[in-house]
């Protein structure tokens, strides 16, 4: 490179550094200027680039032109990274958006629930949340949403992985994989396919109880920071006397549960499908509360037994006029992540992270889970995923008996032994007197109708006008048969469901074979 050559990219450098100087971080947008803001974060205080083995790199080396290609070791690390920096996307939840800050217990349940992290009020405890759609590339997508919660305990990592409708699609785990690729593109057409939808809807009308949030006001939250999160399951918990006791989790958005109407929703969609992301980084980064109560519905293992619902049945919301919300605590978002690939994409949330006091789910649907989520992270992010910062108990003390395995391995349990039992001071087992065994719910087929009718009929007509309209806009594509069936199902739920989802049905406009979507 030529010396003119370098005076000219300094020139560039320093009139922009002076041009950057000149702006007030308070005027700036914390998303759209988050560059902007670190450059002046930063002032006074320009590193030199290195290699990833930290040498520095002469700039000579960042021209290619009549050089050497092979030599520069610059050029060839940055191109080979690059071919190599993408690591499996999740195949549910892949966009999402988190943030970081606490729980803090507000409400003593104690003689329910010995959990270190639950036991004093006032006691904080670090968190990372997740929020995702379950499908799709926008934020605004009508479809459930993940909202996933891990608690750094002294115990371990407590990961409440949930939803934002309070049940799930199926109760039975032999039908998931199934569900996923019903929802998913068609395999031919590359498509998303209302034929696929309805099909597996109506085949198993378990799953209409979520479509009825889904297609529901509840169905586009407001952006993340007034969407509801439900823990789905019913937990299993017990105190340090051993005692039994069953809970759901609800969490409640302080900000007020709030929702877009589906115009709004696709205005959004087109204008910004990062519009709830960008939301919750600008709320935190400007100072905003954000924040949700934790509430639990409690149970004693004789309600569970005279209960007249399937206590364990995730298709099914527990009554609260029966099982009344017990405040717990809150949580608080407060910092954004500073890397979104180390903190976010690598955060991993797995049914089974529990710990002493939290028993887990009752039903088949969380041991799925459990080997499930497990599984895709060794995938994703291999064996080693709990070594992953984020992912780390760091309030825990570990000593783990796995060893090696694809990086990271941190100091890999050092010089201790490496097998159990072993006579040479390893790791010992722990024992807890009183810890109960996880009740095995006997579980029936899965029957919600009468829970979906209630739901329908406690709608106001406005309420129940925009349900069918959503219905109809999504069930108006599929063939007549699929379009019958669906009819038949909500006509047994209630009559004048079944007749108004007809009449929009009649009256909507289906698309003619080949006549063009864009001409």
């Amino acid at each position: 490179m030529c010396i003119k050559t370098r005076h000219i990219q300094l020139f560039i450098f320093i009139t922009l550094a002076s041009i950057v100087k000149s702006y007030n971080q308070q005027d700036l947008d914390p998303v759209n200027d988050q560059i902007v803001i670190y450059s002046l974060q930063t002032k006074g205080n320009i590193t030199i680039a290195t290699t990833s083995n930290g040498e520095p790199v002469d700039i000579r080396y960042t021209s290619t032109l009549n050089k050497e290609l092979l030599n520069n070791h610059f050029f060839l690390e940055t191109n080979t990274h690059l071919n190599r920096k993408n690591i499996p996307l999740r195949f549910v939840h892949t966009r999402g958006s988190g943030a970081f800050g606490y729980f803090e217990v507000t409400h003593d349940i104690t003689n329910i629930c010995r959990a270190d992290f639950l036991d004093t009020i006032g006691k904080r405890t670090p968190i990372a949340v997740r929020f995702s759609p379950v499908f799709g590339s926008a934020d605004t997508n009508r479809f459930p949403h993940g909202f996933a919660v891990k608690f750094y305990t002294e115990s371990g990592n407590f990961d409440l992985v949930g939803f934002d409708t309070p049940v799930f699609i199926i109760k039975d785990p032999v039908k998931f994989p199934s569900f996923i690729r019903a929802t998913s593109r068609n395999p031919a057409t590359n498509t998303f396919d209302s034929n696929m939808l309805w099909d597996f809807i109506t085949l198993n009308p378990e799953s209409i109880n979520i479509f009825m949030y889904v297609f529901g006001d509840s169905g586009i939250p407001k952006g993340y920071r007034h969407m509801t999160g439900y823990g789905i399951h019913t937990f299993q918990v017990h105190n340090k006397e051993g005692e039994v006791h069953f809970i759901r989790f609800h969490i409640i958005p302080n900000a007020g549960r709030k929702y877009f109407t589906s115009k709004e929703g696709q205005q959004l969609d087109g204008e910004d499908p990062d519009s709830f992301t960008r939301d919750l980084y600008d709320a935190i980064a400007c100072g905003k509360e954000v924040s949700w109560k934790i509430a639990v519905q409690i149970l004693t293992l004789e309600d569970l037994k005279k209960a007249n619902i399937d206590i364990s049945d995730v298709t099914l919301k527990l009554p609260l006029d029966i099982y009344p919300l017990q405040p717990v605590g809150k949580i608080v978002l407060n910092r954004n992540p500073i890397n979104y690939f180390a903190e976010i994409e690598q955060l991993a949330f797995c049914p089974s992270n529990l710990v002493r006091g939290i028993d887990g789910g009752i039903d088949k649907l969380f041991q799925a889970r459990r080997f499930l989520y497990e599984d895709a992270q060794y995938y994703r992010l291999g064996v080693n995923k709990n070594n992953i910062e984020v992912n780390y108990p760091r309030n825990a003390k570990v000593h783990a008996y796995n060893r090696d395995g694809e990086a990271p391995v941190r100091a890999n349990e050092r010089n201790s032994p490496n097998y159990y039992i072993n006579s040479f001071n390893g790791a010992m087992f722990s024992f807890e007197t009183d810890r109960p065994d996880l009740v095995q719910a006997v579980q029936t087929p899965p029957n919600n109708t009468a829970q979906i009718a209630q739901t329908f009929k406690d709608m106001s007509m406005e309420e129940q006008e925009r349900l069918i309209d959503n219905i109809v806009s999504s069930l108006s594509p599929s063939i007549d048969f699929i379009q019958n069936r669906a009819v038949k199902i909500f006509t047994e739920i209630n009559p004048d469901f079944g007749e108004r989802v007809q009449s929009g049905l009649q009256n909507s406009n289906k698309t003619k074979a080949c006549s063009g979507i864009l001409s």
